[in-house]
């Protein structure tokens, strides 16, 4: 509900107490954007008392007659000019000069209202005057919330790329100087932490094109029948590296026909994200299971790690864009904040939904449920189906050692 304030100023006593009983018994249900309006009526009968008022409790809208003792009513316009874009003013001419009220818009009022006139017309100029006064604060909040988002993510991304290009940059110096020495094994391993870097600066930019293709709409889709399993071993591999270096274990548990509905690149991009944080934010010697089922028409992905965990108050800001968990447990685990944003946003698609469950030194499940026979959701998607739709499958899941 939102309340706005009328001032009605008219020199003709009865006319100022119709307009204040009208609009004070009028409720306006503007349901495209979901509100509703009510009025808080001032009257004045002079344009200097009405002046005045508007010096010190500007109204909303203002009802302007155009004859009045002293002041006209163009005088008042003209002296509140500044405040067009706020106050949205409706002139009350006569029929006889209509002149008046071109004139008047040409000056600034947004609309005229001539006298005489019912109620019921009186009520159709509020609303239309209403409505625009609302729909433009809301154009106006929504360009200011976009500078405020702008501004954050060019701050937040410049932080992203300020450490990285330090650490190159004193890397490189150190290389170019020779000030470490003469051992080749230490320049060799500054070289290795330039390209970790590199790598990471990379996939930022990477991963925020993909963050931008999606929330623009502008990412094609190529909606095929799908093998998760498939899928799922290949993000495997892509981290059986560095699970083996610190002996993690990998497990996947699925059904043995596991196929749905989907963009391969887009449940990659999940199943990746998923597998590699269960190892990056692992323990030495730890665990990753990987359950995956289909039931009544949902695709169930539980990914479970035996890692550092995270507390409430974490998991509550996970899947927020450039959202890094930062503490001493997590303080040399690069990241670019946004792989949990993306998949988020990724689960959406599928109509689905990704929970998440954390104990503290104790590990992390994440839970991503998808619809498994997802619509052609977007006018530029491609769906090419080179397979019949799989029958649900309720078979027994198998278990897969994969390291």
């Amino acid at each position: 509900m939102e309340t706005l304030r009328v001032l009605v100023v008219d020199d003709e006593p009865g006319m100022l107490s119709s307009i204040q009983r009208v609009l004070r018994n009028t409720r306006i249900d503007l349901a495209d954007l979901e509100t509703q309006v009510n009025f808080d009526v001032q009257t004045s009968d002079t344009g200097e008392k009405a002046l005045e008022i508007i010096s010190n409790s500007p109204p909303d809208i203002l009802l302007l007659d155009h004859q009045l003792p002293g002041m006209s009513g163009l005088d008042v316009l003209d002296n509140i000019a500044d405040q067009k874009e706020n106050i949205l003013t409706v002139m009350i001419t006569a029929y006889a000069s209509l002149e008046t009220a071109v004139v008047a818009i040409k000056r600034g009022a947004y609309d005229f209202l001539a006298k005489p006139f019912t109620p019921g017309e009186l009520k159709a100029t509020i609303r239309k005057t209403a409505k625009s006064l609302i729909v433009t604060r809301h154009a106006r909040k929504l360009a200011r919330e976009k500078r405020q988002v702008r501004f954050q993510f060019i701050s937040v991304l410049a932080h992203e790329l300020k450490s990285p290009i330090a650490a190159l940059e004193g890397y490189l110096n150190i290389i170019k100087d020779k000030t470490a020495g003469d051992d080749p094994a230490v320049y060799e391993k500054m070289l290795d932490r330039c390209s970790i870097r590199l790598d990471g600066m990379r996939k930022l930019i990477f991963d925020l094109l993909d963050l931008t293709r999606i929330e623009s709409g502008q990412k094609k889709r190529e909606l095929n029948i799908v093998d998760l399993r498939e899928i799922a071993q290949r993000s495997i591999e892509s981290v059986l590296p560095q699970a083996d270096s610190r002996s993690i274990t990998i497990n996947l548990l699925a059904d043995e026909k596991l196929n749905m509905t989907a963009d391969p690149g887009e449940i990659e991009i999940i199943l990746n994200n998923l597998i590699s944080n269960a190892v990056k934010y692992n323990r030495d010697n730890g665990r990753v299971n990987i359950v995956m089922t289909a039931r009544n028409g949902k695709v169930n992905i539980s990914v479970s790690d035996t890692g550092i965990g995270m507390s409430q108050q974490e998991t509550d800001r996970l899947f927020n864009d450039f959202v890094r968990i930062k503490n001493a447990k997590t303080r040399n685990i690069l990241g670019s904040g946004l792989g949990l944003s993306i998949m988020k946003k990724l689960v959406n698609l599928y109509e689905g939904e990704i929970s998440v469950q954390s104990t503290p030194d104790a590990g992390t499940t994440f839970t991503a449920v998808l619809n498994q026979h997802i619509q052609q959701p977007q006018e530029n998607a491609v769906l090419t189906q080179h397979t019949q739709q799989p029958q649900e499958n309720d078979e027994h899941p198998t278990n897969h050692q994969v390291a």
